[in-house]
């Protein structure tokens, strides 16, 4: 029997232990069999990933168009959740501020959250100079409260939305998982609107690199496709890791972020 395959993940909340050991559960006894690693950030991750100390990675947009640029394309996305297909920016300021689109930002401050991350930081900029005002033509006030994990742990983004209440800012850019917990936990009720949201973007995925043959992941591939929403033993692990199924990737929407990456010029390294 083949050695498991090792999985690289970020710790960027305690919960990711438990996430981590169902879905090794899930693969145990199985002929793709896996176990994970867990990083303290994405520039650790990304790393191992390409000195083959982990055979893949579950990696960030931003980890993700790292890893492009750092190995000149030779990775492979294998998978993402259902909800990395369609996930977006939310600009959001308080209830009542009628801004009215990105165009209501000009001269106004903006509060944006880790500056590596892509849906409160990168993003945001990337889509005030197509959609709005330009970045330049706004006031950005950066709240780096949770750097090497790319946002995960939406710390940033309620530091921004706190900034916001407390009329140091205008307005703050936030990821849609972000906004929707909002609203689902009453953290602050009726306290915000949203004015504008961004077009979809691609978000995670499974990463490997060329020396993990695709007989090793091909296995491994199709066994983590076949989780089931419908089953009570794979429901658990699916709500703890936001999605109703896995599906393919959708490598298109990763363009508007490797637009901004150049732009902005952010380094392929962390």
């Amino acid at each position: 029997m083949s050695k498991p395959l090792i999985v690289g993940a970020v710790a960027y909340t305690p919960n990711v232990v438990t996430i981590w050991e169902g879905i090794r559960d899930y693969f145990a006894g199985s002929a793709s069999e896996m176990d994970f690693v867990l990083f303290s950030n994405y520039g650790r991750q990304v790393d191992s990933l390409i000195d083959g100390t982990i055979d893949l990675a579950w990696n960030t947009n931003l980890a993700w168009v790292r890893t492009v640029a750092q190995t000149d394309g030779a990775c492979r996305a294998l998978a993402m959740r259902d909800t990395d297909t369609v996930f977006r920016t939310v600009f959001v300021a308080r209830t009542g501020s009628n801004l009215g689109g990105l165009d209501g930002l000009k001269g106004r401050r903006l509060a944006l959250g880790s500056k590596d991350s892509a849906q409160a930081a990168i993003l945001p900029v990337h889509f005030l100079d197509r959609n709005g005002p330009g970045a330049d033509e706004v006031e950005l006030l950066r709240i780096d409260s949770d750097v090497g994990k790319h946002g995960d742990t939406g710390r940033s983004e309620l530091d921004a939305l706190r900034a916001v209440l407390d009329e140091r800012a205008d307005a703050a850019a936030i990821g849609i998982n972000t906004w929707e917990a909002i609203g689902r936990e009453e953290l602050m009720p009726g306290a915000f609107e949203a004015f504008w949201e961004s077009p979809t973007y691609s978000h995670c995925n499974f990463t490997a690199l060329p020396r993990v043959p695709e007989e090793r992941t091909g296995p491994w591939l199709e066994r983590l496709l076949a989780m089931d929403w419908d089953n009570p033993e794979h429901r658990p692990i699916l709500e703890m890791e936001g999605l109703r199924r896995w599906v393919s990737p959708k490598l298109d929407g990763y363009a508007s972020l490797v637009e901004a990456v150049k732009e902005q010029g952010i380094s392929a390294r962390w």
